[in-house]
């Protein structure tokens, strides 16, 4: 029998505030319902909020990079 994976950190950075643009949270990069629903989410579902913030944060990242010349 394979064991349950251990619950994640939440990505919480105590900085809470919504984006109007993008709907989500400026510190953790999360939606509303992602974060409201963090503490009854399984281990694999927090993984993909997880894999879902990362994306989020690289195409934050892109998007300040300057244009190439």
């Amino acid at each position: 029998m394979t064991q349950p994976l251990p619950h994640p950190p939440s990505p919480c950075t105590n900085l809470c505030v919504v984006d109007p643009d993008s709907d989500l949270c400026a510190g953790c990069l999360r939606t509303l319902d992602e974060i409201a629903m963090w503490s009854g989410m399984t281990s694999e579902e927090k993984f993909r909020v997880l894999d879902w913030v990362s994306a989020r944060r690289a195409a934050r990242e892109e998007t300040k990079r300057p244009p190439l010349e």
